[in-house]
């Protein structure tokens, strides 16, 4: 099974500027029900980041808890893990276990396809292992 088939579509990801408080950024993943915020480029040859609640809570303890202070610029990593669509989604899940990471960014031609996440996977582990047991 190859990544496109697995992915959120980069339509449905929430996207944000760098220039966005963390505050903001952080009401919105609320709002939003999301785990982190995929930072848009600032120029057609940059790389995508991201924000997630691991950088914000980073921050919030290297700053003695004063968000107000900073933007999404100041914490988010750039550039994210980045993945092809057509890659095999096991190669995608060994990506993620060797870096570390929980979401992989789907680019193509340097512009946001999608995302995949290691629930996306477990979700497709999860339904293989049910068609299996029935």
């Amino acid at each position: 099974m190859l990544v496109k088939d697995v992915m959120v579509k980069a339509e449905k990801i929430v996207k944000v500027s760098p220039m966005m408080p963390i505050r903001e950024a952080l009401n919105m993943m609320r709002e939003k029900k999301v785990k982190s915020l995929v930072v848009n480029k600032t120029k057609p040859h940059d790389a995508y980041g991201m924000l997630t609640y691991k950088n914000i809570l980073h921050s919030i303890v290297a700053n003695d808890g004063d968000i107000d202070l900073l933007r999404v610029y100041d914490i988010y990593s750039k550039p994210a893990f980045q993945i092809s669509e057509e890659l095999d989604v096991k190669y995608a899940a060994q990506t993620m276990v060797n870096g570390g990471v929980k979401r992989l960014l789907v680019i193509d031609n340097n512009e946001l396809e999608g995302i995949l996440t290691m629930t996306d996977i477990l979700g497709i582990l999860l339904d293989s292992v049910k068609s299996v047991e029935e």
